[in-house]
């Protein structure tokens, strides 16, 4: 009587180095509150700066407000998003006119979107792209065709939109947005845009083609190590998950 085999695939030797590699847990959880603090997760960054015994790296207040923004976008609510990074710095909208237009085409977006929702009267949209938008799409060809096909939403049934319009009504232009803002505002504080693990993705992830075209052996698919299913694997989405708001996204 025979069985089917259950013996452990041997595992390639660029497997093999990569677990004798050890790296320093203090590196580790550098990382991970660099992580916390840049993508604005105040409680999560205290909390893991206590336990971890590494000093903060940027004050709570600051990362809560980041927070609160991103907040805003996620759920919809654009106007209070700007007013709040108004209040935070007036210069940051003042001095990019493509973030403020991003943001007020969004807006525009979230009121299309309501129309849509209750079948009622469009004259808001109409409105808020005629005083708000209209100005600066009229010196921006960029700007203007953005608002354009934006307009379009207003022409067709939601259940039945090209690619390009259904984009717009997607979460992800959302988060796109609440990334944009969230590296302005860190630009503007004189930190870095990204936290350092988005560097890390982009770094393995060049290296990999870099050593498949030179034809190094390496395993058909490594795992970038992100997405396990322990948590314990995943400890910056531990932490993360408590305060609300998107994971990172690493693609």
């Amino acid at each position: 009587m025979s069985s089917a085999s259950t013996a452990t695939p041997a595992k390639h030797a660029f497997e093999r180095r990569v677990e004798g590699v050890k790296s320093p847990k203090n590196d580790i959880n550098a990382l991970i509150l660099d992580y916390l603090t840049m993508e604005g997760y105040p409680n999560a960054a205290a909390r893991f700066s206590k336990e971890a015994n590494l000093p903060p790296l940027q004050d709570t207040s600051d990362i809560e407000t980041r927070q609160e923004i991103q907040n805003c976008i996620h759920s919809g609510n654009i106007q209070a998003a700007i007013e709040t990074l108004n209040e935070y710095d007036p210069e940051i909208l003042d001095e990019d006119n493509a973030l403020h237009f991003s943001l007020l085409r969004l807006q525009l977006v979230e009121l299309i979107r309501a129309c849509n929702a209750s079948g009622g009267d469009i004259t808001p949209a109409l409105k808020f792209a005629t005083e708000q938008l209209g100005p600066r799409a009229s010196t921006n060809r960029l700007f203007l065709d953005d608002l354009e096909t934006t307009m379009a939403l207003l022409l067709f049934s939601p259940d039945k939109l090209e690619p390009q319009l259904a984009a717009l009504l997607d979460p992800g232009l959302r988060r796109e947005a609440a990334d944009k803002v969230n590296k302005a505002m860190l630009e503007k504080q004189s930190i870095r845009r990204d936290a350092a693990i988005r560097q890390l993705v982009k770094m393995r992830a060049w290296a990999e083609n870099a050593a498949r075209e030179k034809g190094t052996s390496l395993p058909d698919r490594l795992d970038i190590g992100l997405k396990g299913d322990e948590p314990s694997n995943q400890p910056w989405r531990t932490y993360s998950s408590e305060n609300g708001h998107e994971p990172m996204m690493t693609t």
